[in-house]
């Protein structure tokens, strides 16, 4: 029989990753766990420490979901000026490969940096976010890239993904039902971690065609009841 986890067992082991993560200062941290939901709370000092403080929350089985309401306050006299902030951000946008660095505009205000233009495929657009996103001296992002919209048959769209869902994902695609609307593909169903999840999100985001992904996946752990 399965043993579940308990509410506090799982605040426990987010806890223990969270401070077993050098990017994370446990200390800055309030974890609060309901239903196998965590909530992570407190102040930290960059937007890379409350990325880095969600991804090491999400590496926890059995954790489900996470409602991250860590804030960004940056220490004073230690944050970059936004010139500086905004030269990195160009710069992590032309050293990623993944990224058409030259159809993207940036802008910095406080820290918070804003993304512009139109890339030729979904993953582009999230690529580009995580590569400013950790970058020191950012308190925040905001993603307003578009997609370039690519005539392309749903049925082609369809069995792109399900390839790319056979491909990535640890669980069967038949958990996964997708449909596909004006190259919006919105998935919903189930999958058994936040590993699958993003595996299915990151391989229907790939296809060329796809101007949007909506997750509506649900985590279904076999470690509660």
């Amino acid at each position: 029989m399965t043993k579940h986890k308990t509410d506090t067992q799982l605040q426990e082991d987010v806890l223990r990753e969270l401070k077993g993560d050098t990017r994370v200062n446990v200390t800055d941290i309030g974890v609060t766990v309901k239903s196998g939901v965590v909530t992570l709370t407190g102040e930290v000092d960059s937007w890379a420490r409350r990325s880095a403080a969600l991804a090491a929350t999400l590496r926890v089985a059995g954790v489900l979901d996470v409602a991250n309401d860590l804030r960004v306050q940056m220490s004073p006299g230690t944050g970059r000026t936004d010139p500086e902030v905004a030269e990195a951000v160009r710069r992590g946008l032309e050293w990623d490969a993944r990224v058409p660095q030259e159809k993207i505009q940036s802008a910095v205000s406080a820290g918070h940096v804003s993304l512009r233009g139109e890339v030729d495929y979904w993953s582009q657009r999230e690529d580009a976010e995580e590569a400013v996103r950790y970058l020191s001296g950012v308190t925040g992002v905001t993603n307003a890239i578009t997609v370039k919209p690519h005539f392309v048959a749903p049925s082609d769209v369809r069995l792109a993904i399900a390839e790319a869902l056979r491909r990535h994902a640890l669980r069967e695609t038949r958990h996964i039902e997708m449909s596909i609307d004006d190259g919006i593909v919105t998935l919903s169903g189930t999958v058994g971690s936040w590993s699958e999840r993003r595996a299915a999100v990151g391989a229907a985001g790939a296809v060329h065609g796809v101007r949007s992904v909506l997750d509506h996946l649900h985590v279904e752990s076999t470690l509660r009841a």
